[in-house]
């Protein structure tokens, strides 16, 4: 069964690059454009707004490629804290490498790295900068300033923005990025539009957020979908009261923009002389709203991926010992929206395998509407067994058909248990693969099971038993969308990811 579609990639590529250059146009001179959100592997982005792929914006920008460079930030801070990408299991500090290496294999000019708040006792920051430098790229440092953002006659100033390392940018477009948020995009944009006027060069700034998406409704389930992924930052999506004031429109925005709006408005105007901007709203140039085509399509994936968020700030929260704030924000999000997680078609029989065998279950919904179940035993866990069983059904095999025989199983088990110190002797999904792939070569159902992997992308699956890390990759790996209940399978203290 195919996707359903709800959103117009190719709409969208062609009417945002329009939007851009014509912002562009406006704003005369070079325009530093704030990218919110990821550039790349927007994976949330795709989850809500069906047909939207990942690389969307990068396919996008790719539409004005030669006219613009990419510009990556990252907070010093970031890096002593070990801050980690958490859909891609890399630090930031690697996922910067990995956007250089993405944007340049698009054949994007990206030259210039900004560590912000970066101060010389961060050693951990200034190893970074010089291992940039030996890579051959330029860094910029820039420095924390006392009283940002309020501070406006230190922050316009040789003491504030001009204490900050000038990128010498070569093109009209500068597009700012960063492996996630807090890290000094804006501020970025802000001080190199500073050294440009400075330099005689005229500059400005704009901002590209995908979410919220500003004309949507505010509790549509696309945006409510966005305050549910950010839960951990107790913010939440506004009425734009200065763009309903300035241009009678009603419009929705993120309340941190809002309540900074008179600040940058006032920056800005110190910066530049002047601001074509009257709202927080006329900074974007988003144009997704305009590109969906089925609502219903993108209503009910937003609401499913609010349910994910909320068991996610569940198994976060048990992980890491910490009270309720995040699940209970989720949970109010969850009863704006009007569901429950009964919701997601994968909890109830997953559950159910659970109360049948008094052992972790697991469930996975396929394309078609089918719903396959996978139970614990001696020789598998739970998701490696509704791996095995989805496998058979899509290649037509019979449910009864073992794809791996005990004595292939065995021998794995041994390895795990007698050589490599495991106390767990059931294969986990990456070693049913592996056999699975082995088995192939000589037996007909396995390879044909094999080759329905591609058909998992995007199926949505549901454990009783909070999942490991081996597990959690496999499943990102495969495109599948999982959601746990917030226990471990076994009652312990200390609990390895």
């Amino acid at each position: 069964m195919p996707y359903a579609t709800g959103f117009d990639r190719e709409k969208y590529i062609q009417m945002q690059s329009e939007h851009i250059s014509a912002r562009r146009a406006e704003i005369g001179g070079k325009l530093y454009l704030e990218m919110g959100g990821k550039l790349f592997d927007d994976l949330h982005a795709s989850r809500v707004l069906p047909g939207f792929t990942p690389d969307n914006k990068i396919a996008m920008l790719e539409q004005i490629r030669d006219e613009l460079e990419i510009l990556i930030c990252i907070n010093a801070k970031d890096l002593e804290r070990h801050k980690m990408r958490a859909d891609l299991g890399i630090s930031y500090e690697d996922d910067v490498l990995r956007l250089v290496d993405v944007f340049r294999d698009r054949g994007f000019l990206v030259e210039h790295v900004v560590i912000t708040q970066m101060e010389d006792d961060n050693r951990l920051a200034v190893a970074f900068a010089e291992r940039l430098q030996r890579l051959g790229l330029k860094v910029a440092r820039h420095r924390v300033i006392p009283g940002y953002p309020t501070n406006l006659d230190l922050i316009v100033s040789p003491e504030g923005f001009g204490r900050n390392e000038y990128a010498e940018t070569t093109r009209d477009l500068v597009v700012v990025t960063a492996p996630g948020p807090g890290s000094g995009k804006l501020a970025t944009c802000l001080s190199q539009v500073y050294h440009e006027n400075k330099r005689g060069i005229p500059a400005g700034y704009a901002k590209f957020e995908t979410f919220p998406v500003w004309n949507l409704p505010l509790e549509h389930p696309v945006n409510l979908a966005y305050e549910a992924a950010t839960v951990d930052l107790n913010d939440a999506n506004v009425i734009d009261h200065f763009h309903l004031s300035a241009h009678g429109e009603q419009t929705v925005n993120y309340n941190r923009d809002v309540e900074a709006f008179p600040l940058l408005k006032s920056m800005l105007e110190r910066l530049t002389g002047t601001t074509p901007y009257q709202s927080p709203t006329d900074m974007g140039v988003n144009m997704a709203g305009y590109c969906i085509v089925d609502d219903e399509v993108c209503w009910e994936a937003s609401n499913q991926e609010i349910i994910r968020r909320y068991f996610k700030a569940l198994v976060d929260e048990a992980r890491d010992n910490s009270d309720s704030t995040q699940s209970d924000r989720a949970a109010v999000i969850m009863a704006k929206a009007g569901i429950t997680v009964d919701k997601r078609a994968v909890v109830a029989p997953a559950r159910a395998v659970e109360a049948a065998t008094g052992e972790p279950g697991s469930a996975i919904q396929l394309h078609d509407g089918t719903i396959i179940t996978g139970a614990t035993s001696e020789l598998l866990g739970c998701s490696a067994a509704m791996l095995l069983n989805a496998l058979k059904y899509l290649a037509g095999i019979d449910s009864e058909v073992h794809l791996l025989s005990v004595e292939s199983i065995e021998p794995i088990q041994t390895l795990k248990t007698v050589h490599l110190g495991s106390r767990n002797p059931r294969l986990h999904t990456d070693e049913v693969l592996i056999a699975l792939s082995v088995s192939a070569a000589s037996n007909e159902d396995s390879r044909l099971a094999l080759e329905q992997l591609k058909q998992l992308r995007g199926c949505d699956v549901h454990t009783t038993t909070i999942l490991g890390s081996v597990d959690e990759t496999i499943f990102r790996n495969l495109g599948i969308l999982v959601t746990s209940d917030p226990k471990f399978q076994r009652k312990k203290l200390y609990q390895k990811r």
